[in-house]
């Protein structure tokens, strides 16, 4: 790799928008064609972040509270960063993340009624202020997303919550759109598979591109 500073992508969206199995997919194909790509994911992307991911998205830990929820999140997030995130960056390389601090904004933020703010410094904190170069948000309506999740079978605590906090969720994110928009790429998630992955795909081919991988 080029000795030039790394960039840093993120991923967002409601539960069900289809995050996942498309950086299966297009992950894959960036670095057989040689960019310089490390993904990785939230909660998790390290051993002590995987037990801390059990321990979030476990249905059986239905006494969480709020900050117990926020706090978590970042204790994972903090050693994401500076074990994975920042030493690959550090090289020149490019870093791929399924979720990232604007995940906590929209669920513990928006979607439990927390302030922005309040949660601000904990994040600052954790990640030492590092935010993304590029975020795509591939936004959906909650109820087609919950929808996909039980279709798949893939249910977890947060899934569990009532489909008002899912729409704050989705509100927050729009929010959060419309104050950084220079930051973010909104994809309509709500479409076949094939097509917003052709979306998506364009889009990280240009930004790339724009880069100089």
């Amino acid at each position: 790799m080029e000795n030039k500073p790394g960039k840093f992508i993120t991923f967002e969206g409601p539960d069900g928008s289809g995050k996942t199995a498309q950086l299966d997919i297009l992950v894959d194909e960036f670095i057989q064609a040689g960019y310089p790509i490390l993904r990785t994911r939230e909660p998790g992307g390290t051993p002590i972040g995987d037990q801390i991911r059990a321990t979030l998205l476990d249905l059986k830990n239905t006494e969480m509270i709020d900050r117990a929820e926020a706090l978590l999140y970042q204790a994972a997030r903090a050693q994401l960063v500076y074990e994975i995130i920042q030493p690959h960056l550090a090289k020149g390389g490019v870093v791929i993340s399924d979720r990232y601090a604007d995940s906590t904004l929209a669920y513990q933020g928006y979607g439990h009624q927390n302030t922005v703010a309040s949660l601000e410094g904990i994040i600052n904190y954790a990640t030492g202020g590092l935010v993304p170069d590029l975020t795509i948000l591939l936004d959906l309506a909650p109820e087609v997303g919950l929808q996909r999740r039980m279709d798949a079978g893939g249910f977890n605590r947060l899934d569990s919550y009532d489909i008002d906090f899912h729409h704050r969720v989705r509100t927050g994110y729009l929010e959060l759109v419309q104050a950084d928009p220079l930051r973010w790429v909104v994809v309509n998630a709500d479409r076949p598979f094939g097509e917003v992955q052709t979306e998506i795909r364009s889009i990280l081919q240009n930004y790339l591109n724009n880069w100089g991988y």
